[in-house]
């Protein structure tokens, strides 16, 4: 991520990105260019979220969204997570940003995976509705699945080849070969 060297005001970062055509994050007054997906990284986020979608034939309560609508904190932060899913009917409101997310889902790179794994993951901590954050590895079967205890506290479990992934704050079960399916 590369940031523009000085600090932006949340209003104005919003009604930059209304304008633009290129999407853009914004962290603490910060703003980063969203780069480019490969072939695998979108094969992937479809995979899940045909899952999710599956899962929820009646959205009535529960919605999901693709990498094209933001998350916010306050005035903290607005990332374009890969997949995530809200149940919050406070969510319905704005189209274009959800304050309530119950699972984030990203697709790790190599320019963002330390990003994603550490600050990003700090940041999304920060939302009390959040309750499963998953990290998918493109390199090798790989999903690593963060949830919030009855503690407040996260607990990791680590899904590989072969075995069977389950989002807890779903409820939904796949084989992780599935989620891989159809990349070279």
């Amino acid at each position: 991520m590369i940031a523009v060297p000085h600090y932006i005001d949340p209003k104005e970062y919003l009604e930059i990105e209304r304008q633009s055509q290129i999407r853009h994050e914004y962290r603490r007054g910060l703003v980063y260019a969203m780069a480019g997906g490969t072939d695998n990284h979108d094969r992937i986020t479809f995979n899940f979220l045909k899952f999710i979608d599956d899962r929820f034939s009646d959205p009535t309560n529960s919605r999901f969204y693709s990498g094209n609508v933001k998350v916010n904190y306050q005035d903290e932060f607005y990332y374009y997570p890969d997949a995530f899913v809200t149940c919050d009917l406070r969510d319905r409101s704005d189209r274009y940003i959800k304050r309530y997310p119950k699972l984030i889902a990203e697709i790790l790179s190599p320019s963002t995976q330390a990003f994603d794994l550490g600050e990003k993951f700090n940041d999304y901590r920060k939302l009390d509705s959040l309750e499963e954050y998953v990290l998918i590895s493109q390199e090798s079967q790989c999903v690593e699945c963060r949830r919030r205890t009855s503690e407040n506290t996260w607990e990791t479990v680590v899904y590989k080849a072969g075995d069977r992934v389950f989002l807890k704050s779903l409820d939904l079960e796949f084989a992780i070969a599935d989620l891989y399916r159809g990349l070279d």
